[in-house]
């Protein structure tokens, strides 16, 4: 897959805003950690935009072996227009020594969605 596909894959993804994941699961086959954690956050109520929640979500998921993939993102091309996200993904970016501060690409398949929705805030 071609790291522009992702691209723009994502910015539609983000640009339309509080998608569940069932919903970004539709749109494409891998999406990238941040999306989801968006998704998964507005499922549950909860805010996402709080990079040390992100970090234990992902520790999480890592310690869980969900096949993740790093990459880097940047706030434009995750398509972030926000003011928010653009805040978020540059924390993110500071400690990106921090394995659980990186953003990854998943595939949401039936055991990835039942381990992100087991996943307690």
């Amino acid at each position: 897959m071609s790291p522009l596909w992702l691209k723009d894959a994502t910015s539609r993804l983000l640009d339309e805003q509080k998608m569940t994941l069932d919903e970004i699961r539709k749109k494409v086959i891998f999406h990238n950690s941040v999306d989801v954690w968006i998704a998964v956050c507005g499922e549950k109520n909860m805010t996402w935009t709080n990079p040390d929640g992100y970090k234990k979500f992902i520790a999480y998921l890592l310690e869980n072996n969900l096949n993740l993939k790093a990459f880097n993102l940047c706030a434009h091309e995750a398509g972030a227009t926000e003011e928010e996200k653009t805040k978020f993904t540059e924390i993110l970016s500071e400690t990106k020594d921090d394995p659980n501060s990186l953003t990854y690409t998943l595939k949401l398949t039936d055991s990835a969605l039942d381990l992100i929705r087991n996943y307690n805030f």
